[in-house]
């Protein structure tokens, strides 16, 4: 057995706030990863730090760039297990989207779409959440009758198959991390 992280994020940015304000969601951000001290973590996100586009897929340190910068917004970490081959599918799906990554943009409209509850699938265009799910489904992770496109953030809190490790906020999991990975 692996395991693959989740974590879970809001904000102070004003796309945050929009997606909050018009959700009433406690996290309005997801990250991925599959290593226990986060490192790497994928996501689609912002490209820079203080400007929400261009956005698409990135990898976001947990130490660098945004998080660092606002170390202060509270997080949620979940931890799914699961067999090798499922976390080796994952992972290898992630790996070659990442070797394309100036290909795929974040899917703005499916964002709107998503709290209409509209389904849209967009070739090469995710938002965070929409690319996490359709990571864990394709490679059999988690099975959801829910399509990506339509899943948010907020909706893994009720996951059972994730297993809860922390919340707080991302300065204390980044010194948590750091002791847990330190003392392996």
């Amino acid at each position: 057995m692996k395991s693959i992280y989740i974590l879970l994020t809001k904000s102070n940015t004003y796309v945050s706030k929009t997606i909050q304000l018009a959700t009433a969601d406690k996290y309005t951000h997801i990250s991925i990863s599959f290593h226990e001290s986060l490192q790497p973590m994928y996501s689609f996100a912002r490209k820079y730090i203080h400007l929400p586009l261009p956005a698409g897929l990135r990898v976001e340190p947990l130490s660098q760039g945004y998080f660092k910068e606002n170390d202060f917004i509270p997080c949620a970490l979940y931890k799914l297990d699961v067999e090798d081959e499922v976390y080796e599918k994952a992972q290898l799906m992630v790996l070659q989207m990442m070797d394309h990554a100036d290909i795929y943009k974040f899917n703005v409209i499916g964002l709107l779409l998503c709290k209409l509850n509209i389904p849209l699938k967009r070739q090469h265009h995710y938002f965070c959440s929409e690319f996490v799910s359709e990571v864990l489904i394709q490679s059999e992770a988690i099975s959801l009758t829910k399509d990506p496109s339509l899943i948010r953030p907020s909706d893994y809190l009720n996951f059972q198959e994730l297993n809860y490790i922390y919340s707080g906020e991302i300065r204390d999991l980044v010194e948590t991390v750091k002791l847990n990975y330190v003392n392996v």
